[in-house]
């Protein structure tokens, strides 16, 4: 029997939780928030110290709540690529760039013209959200920082510095975001020379250690900040989406996880490379050896219904929940609208940082909630979207789960798989990634043989939603407009965008 303490470093906040391995069960979960600020348009900064000190909120709540004062393992999953640049010791020098900051559109697009056989792993360019582009711009646009930073990393290095005291890598950020050759187990420093930035390489964390692998013994100050007795394991986890296929038990290919949040994450695994141009990867041995990750996403998703409801509206949370009510009883109300979900750039397939969204057909008779179900809908297409171009770059999904906050929001849950056209299982468990970090701390203690293992036997329950026929023909006729409006509007947006970047500057 195993107790673990696990993290998930999302984009609001930090969930811990306490898992028994011989319940298979979370016993406690706790959270705690911290912010984001947007200096400019495409810009998206946290601060590292919030994240210690939420850490150490939530995990005292959740260890209290559970009445347990030692742990056998910890394991952290955070938002990747959210990039600190701090000192040795761990001293921020600036705001961390989060994930969706986009201001490295630039920098993202001169990675195109390398010609490395590493590139291959992502797709022959690195989208803007990665460590890489980011690193570029800090270098280009802020020389001083960059002369005085010693470790540039991610936000889950932080936090396990923060946990340990060392400086480590997890082979799945640095696989997935870093161009390090996770197949020859190594950095290729050539790339980063090529990039003008040769000098990166010593300041990311050197050592790399697989998902589930052993980082050492919790440091004995970061124990008493959280009321531990005893000095647990940490163990390697990664990036909070895809930590959560361990939880949904997503390893064999075949499967896909879909986590809907603030953005949206689509995650599956070839067992050999395979031509998946249009989204990230497949990135060999990123989650577990022998197998390739294949990344899709939006960028933009819950956040463009929260900030219809709540900037836009002016909604409360009671009143955003009986807008969703009033969606979901009317899911057809916004025929001859059309909503473009590029709020923030688009991840997969297009990989456009330069993408806006866009509403169009509105007229004078339109209303709060046809706005709001246009916005629902075209979100549901941009899921739609990454499906049907997967399967033109034949890649099978057969069975898909759905977690995160979209289950809260029947309207959007159903429009999705409604627009997918095809049934889903729903994790009935609140965070997936929680029980994958879990499940990676379980593999590090050895209690499972491997993670694969430690996965099947931990899977979070689900239960079946089924689409619903009529709204699956609806979509399915809209997606050739989704695709063609996109098509259309690509050069006016790439303007707009140029004139927000412009008018920042």
């Amino acid at each position: 029997m195993a107790h673990v303490l696990s993290f998930d470093f999302g984009t609001g906040g930090v969930r811990a939780g306490v898992y028994d391995t011989d319940r298979r069960a979370m016993l406690a979960m706790a959270e705690a928030p911290y912010a984001t600020t947007y200096p400019r348009a495409g810009w998206a900064e946290q601060n590292p110290a919030d994240w210690r000190a939420a850490l150490r909120l939530a995990g005292r709540a959740a260890l209290a709540q559970a009445g347990m004062t030692e742990v056998d393992a910890v394991c952290a999953a955070t938002t990747a690529s959210t990039v600190a640049i701090c000192t040795r010791d761990g001293t921020p020098l600036r705001p961390a760039l989060l994930w969706m900051d986009c201001r490295a559109e630039a920098e993202s697009r001169e990675t195109a013209r390398l010609d490395h056989p590493v590139m291959r792993h992502c797709g022959g360019s690195d989208a803007v959200e990665w460590l890489v582009p980011k690193a570029m711009w800090l270098k280009r646009h802020q020389p001083e920082i960059w002369a005085r930073a010693e470790v540039i990393c991610e936000a889950l290095d932080y936090v396990n510095h923060d946990l340990t005291g060392d400086w480590v890598g997890s082979r799945m950020n640095a696989a997935c975001k870093w161009n390090y050759d996770s197949a020859g187990g190594r950095f290729v420093p050539e790339v980063y020379d090529a990039l003008g930035i040769g000098d990166l390489a010593g300041r990311l964390p050197g050592r790399i250690i697989p998902v589930g692998g052993v980082i050492g013994p919790m440091r004995a100050a970061m124990a008493a900040d959280l009321g531990l007795s005893n000095r647990p394991l940490v163990a390697q986890g990664g990036i909070d989406a895809h930590i959560g296929m361990l939880g949904a038990d997503i390893v064999q290919p075949g499967g896909m996880l879909f986590i809907g949040g603030t953005s949206v994450v689509q995650l599956t695994q070839l067992g050999a490379e395979g031509d998946v141009s249009g989204f990230w990867g497949p990135y060999p041995n990123a989650l577990t050896d022998g197998h390739w990750l294949v990344e899709c996403g939006q960028v933009s998703a819950g956040s463009v219904l929260n900030w219809l409801a709540g900037t836009i509206f002016g909604l409360d949370a009671p009143g955003h929940a009986a807008l969703i009510a009033e969606v979901a009883a009317t899911p057809g109300r916004a025929e001859g609208l059309l909503t473009l979900d590029y709020w923030m750039g688009n991840r997969t397939p297009y990989r456009d940082a330069a993408l806006r969204g866009a509403m169009l057909g509105l007229t004078l008779g339109h209303g709060r909630a046809d706005l709001y179900a246009s916005a629902v809908d075209g979100v549901a297409l941009g899921s739609a979207n990454v499906l049907a171009v997967l399967a033109e770059r034949g890649v099978q999904i057969d069975r898909i789960v759905m977690a995160g906050g979209i289950v809260k929001n029947t309207a959007w849950l159903q429009a999705t798989v409604d627009a997918m056209g095809r049934p889903v299982q729903v994790a009935r468990e609140d965070n997936l990634s929680l029980v994958g970090a879990s499940v990676a701390a379980a593999a590090a203690l050895g209690v499972y043989p491997g993670l694969a293992e430690a996965a099947r036997t931990c899977a979070a329950p689900t239960r079946a939603l089924h689409p619903d026929p009529e709204r699956a023909a609806w979509f399915a006729r809209t997606l050739p407009l989704y695709r063609e409006a996109t098509a259309s509007l690509t050069p006016v947006l790439h303007d707009l965008a140029r004139r927000q970047t412009d008018g920042a500057a």
